[in-house]
């Protein structure tokens, strides 16, 4: 078996004196895609930021985050910065949100490939930005360079934002619900990219989701968040087969499926 790419070992965070991960655990291989599901507030997105070291000043973290042999916790602010959008990118949520409203799209990508290769002459930065562009499938991509977020879709958007994640080819991909806000259609074409963009690049993924039906499709294994701990780990198949905590038997029981009988009331979580 291959050494993790990502290993965390007994994380906590707290905001103050208020605790909002405690002592989890999780590793991920390379080539390997974790989905890491809970409802909202169990500590999920809190994670994904200690992994890039992105939380505010008030946040304390403990425990490790080991990516590549290199604890990343004790990494140097500089050091840690070469890492974010090159070793390690994150998709995050909301597009409109995380994209600059007032900026091309094609500026707001070539920013990301800047950072890391200031060398770059700009006929090569525009190029990768193409090809990222074209690689996501962003329809004519060398005529919508300069077009602002407003004047693509939802699903576009979301495209957008990993063409950005992706351009420097990271090791790790961590996706904070990429599909929250978009249609089932569009949805399903966003999983697809992700997972054949997933086996082009041997990318290792931490897929983030409250959605069960979304992480079953791309996930390898899963870990289940409640209340700031991950209470169960396991192969995707043998967890919605044969779920082994409660709270993810009562997580499960709260979606719907074919074959739910629609004269009972879905399980809740409380």
């Amino acid at each position: 078996m291959d050494a993790p790419l990502l290993e965390v070992s007994n994380l906590s965070i707290a905001f103050g004196t208020h605790p909002a991960v405690q002592g989890i655990s999780f590793h991920i291989a390379p080539g390997e895609t974790l989905g890491l599901v809970g409802e909202s507030g169990s500590g999920k997105s809190a994670t994904s930021l200690a992994l890039l070291r992105l939380l505010p000043s008030i946040a304390h973290v403990t425990g490790s985050i080991q990516f590549a042999g290199e604890e990343l916790l004790a990494l140097p602010e500089e050091t840690m910065r070469r890492h974010r959008g090159r070793s390690l990118a994150m998709i995050f949520q909301e597009p409109m949100t995380a994209l600059n409203p007032v900026m091309p799209i094609g500026r707001q990508i070539a920013e990301a490939i800047e950072a890391h290769h200031p060398e770059l002459p700009r006929k090569a930065v525009k190029d990768r930005v193409i090809a990222a562009m074209h690689e996501v499938a962003l329809p004519d991509p060398a005529l919508r360079l300069n077009d602002y977020p407003h004047q693509f879709s939802g699903g576009q958007r979301q495209r957008i934002l990993i063409a950005q994640a992706l351009v420097n080819r990271p090791r790790l991909l961590i996706a904070d619900e990429p599909t929250t806000a978009l249609d089932v259609t569009v949805q399903a074409q966003i999983l697809r990219l992700l997972n054949d963009l997933r086996r082009t690049h041997n990318l290792s993924m931490l897929f983030i989701s409250h959605d069960l039906a979304v992480v079953a499709q791309v996930a390898d294994r899963v870990a289940v968040m409640h209340h700031g701990q991950i209470v169960e780990q396991a192969p995707t198949l043998q967890l919605f087969r044969n779920p082994q905590h409660p709270y993810t038997r009562r997580l499960l029981a709260s979606a719907p499926t074919m074959q739910t009988d629609r004269t009972q009331p879905l399980a809740t979580l409380k």
